[in-house]
């Protein structure tokens, strides 16, 4: 498969015009594919913003999404050089969404998925029930295109949808195993980071990932083989993640922690086979403490200080002293203050601590009988977080609310009042800066 035709064999042999996208007929679909497969490097990029913009839109699938998956794998396998790792990214969107941040650290679930997804034939009946039903005209018209929409193969429940183009690339991980050879590292990396999110595919994934190691030099390829080896795995293969816990590079033992997590966490049988969870926390904390290396594993959104902070409170629930593990979590937040690899990333972030370590039922807890790792987790985000971080903001969350909503301060200067802090300076009745002024004028 070297040449663009062989690249798009069959592709005319679609009815793309009948097929959808965010923006209406995929008919445009085609000619995209054929740009990419192109020499003309800006207009192959141009060609790839299209279809992520319209056959992935903000998460989407739609119907016309998995009849690109065969396309764009062989893309992957053997087409233009500077477009395979599009291809492979984009193949990774169209299955998996943006469950690599919200589905960490434990993995994604397929089975709720599969259970939750409504069925094409699910949503025919539900349709058939309300329009026999209905005597409003207009909601009448309204259900009866609904169903014709549906009854053309366009997925009507998202979450089918999204299984439709999951499993359309689960189909050619065949093909796809072969990038774990590729000489070209990125390609390899993106390879290994795509096959992680497959658990049921672990059988035929699992060996070709491990074969991967062997001689592989470059750290960020390995630390994504060993991340992906324990999100589709119930053991530690040969001992090998714990092994790789003494790595000569930091990123593979962080990757190394962070698996082991995993299993120590979601599948608790193997525990007595495993590192302590305190020994895995020390690795977590040792990487977490430090700052952010030059290149690092897509997990996460590429921000591995916060996944390190999700994989710690789990292991709380393992531990001896769960107050240890927090307070190795109390060392790794303020780089994640400082990364700033996503926006707002340590408020975005304090959601999940407060929820995994505070009781909404508890109304006005005493500060000083909080655990000891309570209390330093609050006093260190009263240090951390600005005012702005206690209003909602375009891309971040209400931290007000989320406070108040344990019982604790809800402002920036009650907190640090209520963790022992000087508050000098802090204006108690200023007004938060308003997170939609960049926005008003445009």
């Amino acid at each position: 498969m070297k040449r663009s035709d062989d690249l798009l064999a069959g592709l005319g042999d679609i009815d793309w015009a009948a097929l959808g996208h965010a923006y209406g007929s995929a008919e445009d679909v085609p000619g995209q594919l054929r740009t990419v497969c192109g020499a003309d490097e800006k207009a192959r990029e141009r060609a790839f913003r299209s279809l992520f913009g319209n056959i992935f839109h903000q998460g989407t699938r739609y119907s016309a999404s998995p009849y690109a998956v065969p396309f764009l794998t062989r893309i992957a396998v053997a087409g233009p050089v500077d477009a395979r790792a599009d291809a492979l990214l984009l193949l990774t969107r169209l299955a998996i969404d943006w469950h690599d941040e919200y589905d960490l650290p434990l993995g994604i679930d397929t089975v709720a998925w599969r259970a939750a997804a409504i069925s094409p034939e699910e949503s025919l009946r539900w349709y058939d029930e309300q329009i026999a039903a209905e005597t409003d005209e207009e909601r009448l018209k309204n259900l009866r295109e609904g169903r014709a929409y549906c009854a053309a193969g366009h997925p009507v429940d998202g979450r089918e949808g999204a299984l439709r183009s999951y499993d359309a690339v689960r189909a050619q991980l065949p093909l796809l195993l072969e990038l774990l050879d590729d000489q070209d590292p990125a390609i390899r990396t993106k390879t290994a980071y795509l096959l992680g999110w497959f658990p049921e595919e672990a059988d035929a994934t699992l060996v070709p990932l491990l074969a991967c190691l062997d001689g592989e030099r470059d750290p960020v390829c390995v630390a994504t083989v060993l991340v992906s080896v324990g999100l589709i795995t119930g053991h530690d293969p040969d001992g090998l993640l714990q092994r790789h816990l003494d790595h000569e590079h930091p990123l593979p033992r962080w990757a190394a922690a962070t698996a082991l997590t995993r299993l120590l966490v979601a599948h608790p049988a193997t525990a007595p086979g495993l590192p302590s969870a305190e020994r895995i926390a020390t690795e977590l904390e040792v990487f977490g403490a430090g700052p952010v290396p030059e290149t690092v594993t897509a997990h996460h959104a590429g921000d591995p200080h916060s996944y390190t902070v999700r994989s710690l409170l789990h292991l709380m629930g393992a531990a001896e002293h769960p107050d240890e593990i927090l307070l190795k979590i109390v060392r790794v937040l303020p780089r994640i203050a400082e990364t700033g690899v996503v926006p707002r990333p340590l408020a975005v972030r304090v959601e999940d601590l407060l929820e995994a370590l505070f009781d909404p039922a508890d109304t006005g807890p005493v500060f000083a009988e909080l655990s000891y790792g309570r209390r330093e987790l609050l006093t260190v985000l009263a240090e951390l977080l600005t005012a702005a971080d206690f209003q909602s903001a375009p891309f971040g969350s209400d931290l007000n609310e989320r406070f108040t909503q344990y019982g604790l301060p809800g402002t920036r200067p009650a907190l640090r009042a209520y963790v022992g802090l000087s508050t000098e300076g802090e204006d108690p009745s200023a007004p938060l800066p308003d997170p939609w002024r960049p926005f008003r004028n445009h």
